[in-house]
């Protein structure tokens, strides 16, 4: 799993180079478990990693690029950034 996410913090960090590698982590554990938790709020049956990170690529690829613009409009994950640059 560590690889995984460290894979696609590095696709995300070539997509958006003005985020941090840890910035691109952060982003990549929040899509993670945004999807996981919606799909299982959903009712929806679990699928396993390979199609959790199979979304995640694609939400790389697509939003990857403008992800640090949604932070200064959406500060409810702003936190979570302040507390990576701080350690």
């Amino acid at each position: 799993m560590e690889n995984k996410f460290r894979e696609l913090a590095a696709l995300l960090q070539q997509q958006n180079e003005r985020l941090t590698i840890d910035e691109a982590r952060t982003w990549v554990e929040i899509l993670w478990e945004d999807f996981e938790a919606t799909r299982a709020k959903a009712g929806r049956k679990y699928q396993g990693q390979d199609m959790t990170e199979a979304i995640v690529r694609q939400w790389i690829q697509h939003y990857g690029p403008k992800l640090d613009e949604f932070l200064d409009r959406n500060p409810k994950y702003h936190h979570l950034f302040m507390e990576r640059r701080q350690q």
